[in-house]
């Protein structure tokens, strides 16, 4: 049986997807219980949308325009910015509880290279959570949407040039042939291909394997943006301690109290995310140590203020509003992903991405803060209606007797996962990123699951990318080439094959 829609994805941007085609009926196919595998629910800045009074959708485009290092598309985002009042409404109507003052109005906030209040927060840092939870509870009571859980997505199926299904596992890693006319990958970002993540384990970078691998385009692949203040308290994924709180006024200090930030920017600690990420690892680095110095600035309101940052401190003994927190820099998002249009159409037919998966031209080199749980409404919205209106059946999948190897070898896995953050990470060079893609490449090489074959290959895009692009520009440095050039201010563009004959190029077959 053919489906009209399949979700690949249970996070933010698939759910919204879904909420936004009922009654049309949808498929979600979620790595995990709804809400436990999903970035979203770990956002705890907010979502940036103009709505204040002297605000501007304009306004927010120059912002964005401004972080994203000389490559955004203005026209894409400036669309965004328009839509951003009517999808927190949206929000509002699923139940989202955005926090308000004594008068109802929605109280918005500011964050890093944001030129003035516009961020919409639950409870300081709960936003993630409290948009998941809506939105899991709307789709549940909705009846033309079926969740198929602990379902991992494995590559997509391909029929007279256009994709028309998912081939996917269950927990006892049973193959699941899911056939649709046309499948939206909703699969998240690369987090877990690095060693040091804030994001879940469902991170892996699946999404962008799948699509690649059936021919789409990748684009931008080399732009990683690294949170410069993950909590490091040797968690797996690292907690993070949102921007928010530099927003209030919290300061960037080094063991010896000294504020390091104020002499690399005029913004000091809000200044881009990848300057800072930059500062925080040089003085990791240097042995000087780095931390986030809330004592004055909030001090006593910690815990009413930032509940989820404060009980994390607490666990392992930190009380934030008396101690500094120890910080370094973590992958947070990616920027890149499969390229689509401004309705989320991929290069492919049949298939198409919203959410971090996806790269919409709206982020550039360099997401701006809280960008991207907008971004994830906006063009979920935008796939939602611009699917073909048919009211197919729900996806039935077809289960065969292929079992996959049952566990990743977790050893490969790491030297993956270290190999990313030490040589295509925050600091990049010519030689570092040589290692990682004779080291990828011969994992992808002899991966004995399909899992870690297509982790090591969705990591060779990004290190391809970055080895090609020689100048830095916004979440993508290269020590050996750390100024911009003018000539390279445009998107990179990658195909699997492209991908695969340049790093033979580069380092043979391994």
């Amino acid at each position: 049986m053919t489906a009209s829609v399949i979700i690949v994805g249970g996070g933010l941007a698939g759910l919204f997807t879904a909420l936004k085609l009922a009654p049309r009926p949808v498929t979600v196919l979620a790595a995990a219980p709804l809400g436990a595998g999903a970035s979203s629910a770990w956002a705890q800045g907010g979502i940036a949308a103009a709505m204040a009074e002297g605000d501007t959708p304009e306004q927010h485009t120059a912002d964005t325009i401004a972080a994203g290092g000389g490559i955004v598309d203005e026209a894409i985002v400036l669309g965004m910015a328009r839509e951003a009042g009517d999808r927190v409404r949206d929000l509002l109507s699923y139940g989202v509880p955005f926090d308000r003052d004594l008068e109802g109005h929605l109280i918005q906030s500011r964050e890093a290279a944001h030129s003035t209040h516009r961020i919409v927060r639950v409870r300081g840092d709960m936003a993630g959570a409290a948009i998941m939870a809506a939105l899991i509870e709307a789709v549940r009571n909705t009846p033309s949407i079926t969740v198929h859980e602990n379902i991992h997505g494995e590559s997509l199926i391909m029929k007279d040039g256009r994709v028309s299904g998912v081939v996917a596992r269950d927990q006892d890693h049973r193959r699941l042939d899911y056939h649709a006319r046309d499948v939206v990958l909703a699969t998240g970002g690369i987090g877990h291909l690095y060693a040091v993540t804030t994001n879940p384990v469902e991170s892996s970078a699946i999404g962008i394997a799948m699509a690649a691998k059936a021919g789409a385009v990748i684009a931008d692949a080399e732009f990683v943006q690294f949170h410069p203040t993950a909590i490091a308290i040797g968690r797996d994924p690292a907690p993070l301690a949102t921007e928010a709180l530099r927003g209030e006024g919290a300061t960037l200090i080094n063991k010896a109290g000294v504020r390091f930030m104020t002499s690399l920017h005029k913004d000091a600690e809000l200044a881009p995310r990848d300057l800072v990420a930059r500062g925080v690892f040089s003085e990791l680095m240097a042995g000087r140590g780095a931390f986030l110095d809330c004592r004055e600035a909030i001090g006593a309101r910690f815990a009413d203020m930032f509940p989820t940052v404060y009980a994390t401190c607490q666990s392992v003994g930190i009380d934030p509003a008396t101690t500094p927190i120890p910080i370094a820099p973590a992958e947070h998002y990616h920027m890149g992903g499969v390229m689509t249009d401004a309705e989320g159409r991929t290069s492919l037919a049949g298939l198409w991405a919203v959410g971090e998966v996806a790269s919409t031209g709206v982020h550039g080199a360099n997401r701006l803060a809280s960008n991207s749980l907008l971004e994830a409404v906006v063009f979920a919205a935008r796939v939602a209606q611009s699917l073909p209106a048919e009211m197919s059946p729900v996806a039935t999948p077809s289960i065969t007797t292929d079992h996959a190897p049952a566990f990743i070898d977790e050893d490969q896995l790491g030297i993956l996962r270290e190999t990313m953050t030490d040589h295509v990470g925050v600091i990049r060079n010519k030689i570092g990123l040589e290692t990682a893609l004779w080291t990828l490449a011969d994992l992808a090489a002899h991966a004995e699951t399909t899992q870690l074959k297509s982790m090591a290959e969705a990591a060779l895009f990004i290190a391809v990318a970055a080895h090609q692009r020689q100048e830095s520009r916004g979440g993508h440095y290269r020590e050996d080439f750390s100024k911009s050039d003018p000539a390279r201010a445009k998107r990179s563009h990658l195909t699997f094959k492209e991908m695969q004959s340049y790093t033979h190029s580069i380092i043979g077959t391994p």
